[in-house]
Formats: C-alpha cells, sequence, structure tokens
C-alpha cells in the first residue's frame, strides 16, 4: 500500500534563509508533502517549518482518569493491524480505502486529519454503508468493504477501539480495519496539518 511515495512531493528540500542554507521539516527524508483529496478540494499534509514549536498545551496532558480514558492495546481486536503515521497518509492517498475520525462531531470539528471522515464511534457499527458495505435483510453484507483506517484522540482514547469492535461484531472483516492508535495527539506532536 505504500503508494503515495509516487504522488508525494519528494526530496528533502533545501531552502535559503538570509544566505544560509536551512533543511526543510520533512516526514521522511524524501518526503517533504502528501496531497490528499478532500470535499473541498486538495490539502497538503506536511510538518510545521518552526523548529521551536510546542504542542498546544490541550494534547500535552499526559494522565487522564481511567476509566474511561485507559491506555489502549495496540491491536484493538483480532484481525485488526495496527499502523502509524506512514502508513496511515499511504490510506489517506489510496482511492480504495477510507480514513475515519471515530470521534464525536465536535472533537471533529475542532481539528482533524485532511482527508478524514468523521463517523462518532457510537455510530459505526449503523453506517458500515459508507464503507463499502450493502444493507440486507440481516444487517449488512460486507463481502465489497474497503480498506478503513480508524483512529480518535489517543493512546488513551477508546473510541476507535469501541467502533472497530462494533464494526466486527456487525459484520465487518476484520483484516479490513486498521487502527491508528497514536491518533490526533500523535498526529499533533508531529507537528503534522490538522484541518481548521
Amino acid at each position: 500500500m505504500r503508494i503515495f511515495h509516487a504522488l508525494a512531493a519528494v526530496g528533502v528540500a533545501v531552502t535559503c534563509a538570509g544566505g544560509a542554507l536551512a533543511e526543510t521539516v520533512g516526514i521522511t527524508k524524501t518526503i517533504n508533502e502528501v496531497t490528499v483529496q478532500t470535499p473541498d478540494g486538495p490539502v497538503g499534509i506536511s510538518r510545521v517549518q518552526d523548529t521551536e514549536n510546542r504542542v498546544d498545551e490541550n494534547w500535552a496532558r499526559t494522565s487522564r482518569a481511567c476509566p474511561p480514558f485507559c491506555v489502549q492495546p495496540m491491536v484493538p481486536a483480532e484481525g485488526v493491524t495496527a499502523i502509524g503515521e506512514l502508513e496511515l497518509m499511504d490510506m489517506l492517498v489510496d482511492p480504495e480505502a477510507m480514513v475515519v475520525d471515530s470521534r464525536v462531531v465536535a472533537n471533529f470539528a475542532g481539528g482533524s486529519i485532511p482527508g478524514a471522515v468523521n463517523i462518532p464511534f457510537a455510530e459505526a457499527s449503523d453506517r458500515l454503508d459508507e464503507l463499502g458495505c450493502e444493507i440486507d435483510f440481516d444487517g449488512f453484507d460486507c463481502q465489497a468493504a474497503k480498506p478503513v483506517a480508524l483512529f480518535c484522540n489517543g493512546p488513551w482514547c477508546g473510541q476507535s477501539p469501541t467502533a472497530a469492535r462494533n464494526m466486527i461484531a456487525a459484520g465487518y472483516p476484520a483484516d479490513k480495519i486498521f487502527y491508528y492508535r497514536g491518533g490526533m495527539q500523535n498526529w499533533r506532536m508531529l507537528g503534522l496539518t490538522v484541518t481548521e
């Protein structure tokens, strides 16, 4: 699924700043930006170029009451594949895949990963038709299910693991579900582009 290498801007860019050479803060050594299609047009995902940038205080918290905010397993259900940022970007540019922000609508509206669609975790098992399944008399026929990546707020957020388990119980194939456990906390920590 590593197709974004062909679609992304490649090369570690060197820019001139006041006569001195400065390295660009890239995504990888060879990729500075990945362009994803969104309903509002193409959006470039890159990292914040300010090497003094800090994570906003709201995303810097390390401890939340458990329960409900307990550390989540790397794999929320048998058959689900855990992924990181690069694999998530692969899925964002793959027209056959979907990236789903499993958070509640208010969290999604406060900033998300460009190209992600919002299907709140409590609605996921009822909206499988948006992920390639067909509604039938017994619920859903998921033979044509799309690969889908789920994420939520971070490693302590149970919304996307709950969505994954509920989707599987409703008939979605576990091997078509990918889990970005790092969620918005890790995405923001890396200075990656967030929707406004």
